[in-house]
Formats: C-alpha cells, sequence, structure tokens
C-alpha cells in the first residue's frame, strides 16, 4: 500500500491513490462493464443485440468467462491493497445512521471520517463477496473446460446463482457511480491521484488528521 503525502501550495493536495492504485481499479471497473454488457446479452433475447459490441454472440461467449478471470485477479489485487482500510469500526455505525445529513450536505453532524466512510466500505464487502460468487458459479457453468466435474442439477443453481449475483453487482456499481460523482472531487481522486486539502477535512478529515500527524487541532487545509 503506498503512502499518502500533504503537499503545501495554493491549493493544498494530498496524494490519495498511486499510480498502480488508479490502474487497479480502472481495469476492475472495465472489467466489471464488459462483463454487464455481455452478460446482459445473454441474460434475454432482447439484449442479445449487446453481443454485437464484441463481434457477436460467439465472441462475446467465449470472452465473457475470460473477462471474468481478470475481474477476478484485478479485483483480488484490489482486496489486498485496501481491505484493511475498510474494517468496520464504530463510527461506521454511526454514520450510518445519520446517512441523511451526507446526502443533504451537513457533513459535520456526521463523525469523523478515515480514509472510506460506511457507505464505501459497504460497496466494498459487498462487492468482494459478489465477485467470490461470480467466480465460483462462473466456473461451475464454464463447460467448455469445466463441465465433466459437476451435475447437471449443480450446474442449474450455478446458473440462477451467478444470475442473481450479477444483477447485484450491477445495481451496487450503480450506486458507486452516482456516489463518485454526487461528492464532487471523488472521479479527480482517482483519475488523478490527488484531492485538495479542503475536500480531506470535508469528506475525510480523520484521514487527513492522519496523515498531518494526528494533530486534534488542525484547521481546515485550503
Amino acid at each position: 500500500m503506498s503512502a499518502s503525502h500533504i503537499h503545501p501550495g495554493n491549493p493544498v493536495t494530498v496524494d490519495r491513490y498511486s499510480g498502480s492504485e488508479r490502474v487497479n481499479h480502472w481495469v476492475t471497473a472495465t472489467s466489471l462493464v464488459l462483463l454487464a454488457v455481455s452478460g446482459l446479452a445473454f441474460f434475454h433475447p432482447s439484449l442479445f443485440f449487446l453481443s454485437s459490441l464484441f463481434g457477436g454472440g460467439s465472441t462475446a461467449r467465449m470472452l465473457h468467462p475470460w473477462i471474468g478471470v481478470l475481474l477476478f485477479f484485478s479485483f483480488s489485487r484490489l482486496f489486498l491493497r485496501f481491505w484493511r482500510e475498510n474494517l468496520w469500526k464504530r463510527d461506521d455505525t454511526t454514520w450510518l445512521t445519520h446517512v441523511g445529513d451526507e446526502l443533504s450536505g451537513h457533513e459535520e453532524r456526521l463523525p469523523e471520517v478515515g480514509k472510506y466512510n460506511a457507505g464505501q466500505k459497504l460497496v466494498f464487502w459487498s462487492m468482494s463477496a459478489l465477485v467470490i460468487a461470480l467466480i465460483v458459479t462462473g466456473v461451475v457453468i464454464w463447460d467448455q473446460y469445466f463441465y465433466a466435474y459437476t451435475s447437471i442439477p449443480t450446474k442449474r443453481v450455478a446458473v440462477l446463482v451467478h444470475a442473481l449475483a450479477a444483477i447485484v453487482a450491477i445495481l451496487v456499481v450503480i450506486v458507486h457511480i452516482y456516489a463518485a460523482f454526487w461528492v464532487r472531487g471523488t472521479i479527480a481522486a482517482m483519475t488523478q491521484g490527488v484531492v485538495t486539502g479542503g475536500w480531506a477535512w470535508r469528506h475525510h478529515r480523520k484521514w487527513l488528521k492522519e496523515l498531518a500527524g494526528g494533530s486534534k487541532d488542525a484547521g481546515p487545509a485550503e
């Protein structure tokens, strides 16, 4: 995990994500989008036209599981990078019960937040569980290589679980994207790797204080 630093200037900037972390994130995000599009093409006949984006149904069917393998390894790397910072704490429960203040722009009523708030942690852990479910069920129904290892009834259950997990994952990603646009400055953190001191003070004050040395009387960094 890379170290973050505060850089004096006008405005003050704070490192949030390293270059490798950002690449890891965007590989994962791209894999999810490609899997969602190709998976929806197989989900219902009315959506089969989406397979044309991959060169046709047979090509989409061939690429889909391999993209799933890419997602699994990319997300695994993401998990190893960030799981410690996403461990649930008592303040997260308090934050979650007052999430309405976050949505209404009254962050001052919420407990100070570390690098990730409770909503971000829920996205992280739910996606962790969903990716595991998707890769396990995906292997079970990947008949080209694993047909002989499971029974037909098992494959039927796996198809159902795979589809349900995919639907939930798509919904979680939509929430994640919406939140990223809702909180201005979040997109820049994952594209440029830095945020302003003011942004860090407003949204992740505990994290900023930790970077500054844990000073309790630290003021907002503009």
